[in-house]
């Protein structure tokens, strides 16, 4: 029996009567966790217009992206640690109390600087809900019993999907009917209906234990929490920019990183524990996997667009509809897999996906016809589709179920890494401009990650074939 179909089967009833995972309690978490890639996509709209009225260049103007980021990658696993120590539904409340005062902060920015500080409390606002949502359905699907809910799972990787890809459209109609300022006003709206959606469909967290202060600082694992922190932003700084690299960089990273994982071995409470990551090393896999997965897709989504808007001539709203069959194909895609809570097929499927992908991007010029960028972008999206829920499902079998908060943060932290290098990588291969030859490259690269995908997949014998306890 597969997973799906023992959450359908005799599925109890939830506290208070209906499903254990009905739209009221499953709804706000699933908006929540789009709140992050949405804000990931949609800001890069506006970025000619702040630049224009605050008087600052693309580069400068192109940090509003990359402190997300930062904040983000460093926050997931962050947020984690407080829910296991505070509840996961107070720290999912408080993170939309964050986006709410950023879109107060950026859409009412009368400086540059504000706008910085906006974009990083977005990103670490948004930063609550995948993690702490994640350990929420964890402790429902435990408490009742249900098995692995991969629909919900489906659900999640369906939405986060879709809102990335939504978000550049989005983007556009706010910035173009209102102003950039819009970009970060709608937050406000978004975090408000959130907000009110959790309070009445999320039942509150238990009382949490006093502590004294000593205690706490040693719960929260602080020192381990600034260490990573300055492991991970040192190593998405040197991964942004491998056309120039900052080699320096190199040394420090690997210094704080052995720091990290010396502290975390000594400390009772520890932000990543290192010794269970040590035994278990087919959720380490996990993560590797999820990181290459998104240095391939990232790579093949913004590789392809920059393409066609500078070499192939087409406009950002026409490389949008072009793009479509990749956000069609995903979710019908997703949702046939999580259906039936399959893993190690879909992975395989994956590694397949992107060396297709590659290898017809391999023959495709500026003058190739709509009709095969169409059939690219579609190509791309069944690679998408297979890769978003099988990752999530095996994270969620192989984490143990009181560190599922701080492993989906962590698991989210590993796609950020894949999507600041496939930056690089891109960077390189087009050089100044996005060349057919450049384009070429990137087919490469991108077949070259599907093969290491495939790789992974097939000798991994641990990865379940289904998602099912």
């Amino acid at each position: 029996m597969t997973a799906a179909a023992h959450t359908t089967a005799t599925a109890p009833e939830a506290p208070g009567g209906g499903k254990p995972f009905g739209a009221r309690f499953v709804s706000p978490l699933l908006l929540g966790s789009t709140l992050n890639p949405i804000n990931s996509s949609m800001i890069a709209t506006g970025l000619v217009g702040i630049g224009l009225d605050f008087h600052k260049g693309a580069g400068t103007t192109a940090s509003l992206i990359s402190v997300l980021y930062l904040c983000s990658a460093v926050a997931q696993p962050t947020m984690g640690k407080l829910a296991t120590i505070f509840g996961a539904r107070r720290v999912f409340v408080s993170g939309v109390a964050i986006l709410l005062l950023a879109g107060v902060v950026g859409a009412a920015a009368p400086a540059f600087g504000f706008l910085l500080v906006s974009r990083a409390l977005i990103g670490i606002g948004t930063s609550a809900a995948f993690p702490t949502a994640m350990a929420l359905v964890r402790k429902r699907a435990d408490e009742m019993g249900t098995g692995v809910p991969s629909r919900v799972l489906g659900n999640f990787s369906i939405a986060s999907q879709v809102t990335v890809v939504v978000g550049l459209p989005l983007g556009g109609l706010l910035a173009g009917v209102w102003s950039w300022r819009a970009l970060f006003l709608v937050n406000v709206p978004l975090a408000l209906v959130t907000l009110v959606f959790t309070l009445i469909g999320v039942a509150p967290d238990r009382p949490v234990a006093k502590e004294s202060r000593a205690a706490l600082f040693t719960a929260v694992d602080v020192p381990g929490i600034a260490l990573f922190a300055a492991t991970v932003v040192g190593l998405l700084l040197f991964l942004s920019d491998l056309t120039s690299p900052a080699w320096w960089l190199v040394p420090v990273v690997l210094l704080l990183g052995a720091g990290l994982v010396v502290w975390e071995r000594r400390t009772a409470r520890p932000l990543i524990d290192v010794r269970m990551l040590g035994r278990n090393r087919r959720l380490l896999r996990t993560y590797i996997r999820q990181a290459v997965v998104a240095l391939g897709t990232y790579t093949a989504l913004y590789g392809l667009s920059q393409w066609m808007e500078e070499s192939a001539g087409y406009s950002a709203s026409q490389v949008g509809l072009i793009m479509l069959p990749l956000s069609g194909i995903s979710i019908v895609v997703a949702r046939l897999v999580s259906e039936r809570g399959w893993v190690r097929m879909p992975l395989v499927l994956t590694g397949v996906s992107l060396v297709a992908t590659g290898t017809l991007m391999l023959f495709v010029t500026h003058t190739s016809s709509v009709l095969v960028l169409l059939g690219m972008s579609a190509l791309f999206g069944f690679a998408n589709g297979f890769s978003g829920f099988a990752n999530q499902a095996a994270l969620y079998v192989q984490a143990p179920a009181d560190e599922i908060a701080v492993a989906s943060g962590l698991y989210r932290t590993f796609a950020y890494i894949g999507a600041i290098f496939s930056s690089s990588l891109i960077a390189i291969a087009f050089g100044h401009a996005a060349t057919d030859s450049g384009l070429h490259g990137v087919s490469y690269v991108i077949a070259g990650i599907g093969v290491l995908v495939l790789l992974m997949s097939v000798l991994d014998r641990a990865i379940p074939a289904r998602a099912e306890r």
